[in-house]
């Protein structure tokens, strides 16, 4: 038997996002018009201490107070999708990587497809950061939760700025 899933939805700067957990751990954030909604089979609406200190870890990242959360996660996916997710996680606050570089970090540099693919996917945005991979050219390539949401979180994080910035070229 599969386990409940709570969820509560929580204010936010990008809107109003769904959270979502089982004692296992995190389970889904959704923004509020999600690319790939998660399947809402055996969810219930309602209180679970993960939720609330999910609530507060994200409260304070749009705060500016953290740069990394410390929860337990639970998201659903295939073997090469939970890799790919849980890779993000190594791309530092306030940096940006490749989806070449991510796919090099799962060791599959010729699967630069397949991992911009799981990366779509990612049920945990911001806690698993696929906001932080960008095109190669340094665009602002998809996002589950809108290119605007992308942009706020990167310019939250102050990688917009060091990403547009000219390099000192007498250095």
């Amino acid at each position: 038997m599969m386990a409940t899933i709570h969820y509560r939805q929580i204010a936010s700067p990008v809107g109003t996002l769904t959270i979502a957990a089982t004692d296992a751990g995190l389970h889904a954030i959704e923004f509020p018009s999600n690319r790939h909604p998660q399947r809402r089979q055996g969810w219930r609406e309602g209180d679970h201490p993960l939720l609330r200190q999910a609530q507060a870890q994200l409260d304070e990242y749009f705060a500016g107070e953290r740069q990394a959360f410390d929860l337990p996660l639970a998201p659903q996916g295939t073997p090469f999708q939970r890799e790919v997710w849980f890779a993000l996680a190594a791309i530092p606050y306030g940096q940006t990587a490749s989806y070449a570089q991510l796919a090099s970090s799962v060791d599959r540099p010729a699967a630069s497809r397949a991992v911009g693919a799981a990366n779509g996917r990612n049920p945990l945005p911001i806690v698993l950061p696929c906001h932080r991979v960008i095109g190669a050219d340094g665009s602002l390539t998809g996002f589950g939760g809108g290119l605007p949401t992308k942009r706020f979180l990167l310019e939250l994080e102050g990688a917009l700025a060091r990403e547009t910035a000219a390099p000192d070229l007498f250095a």
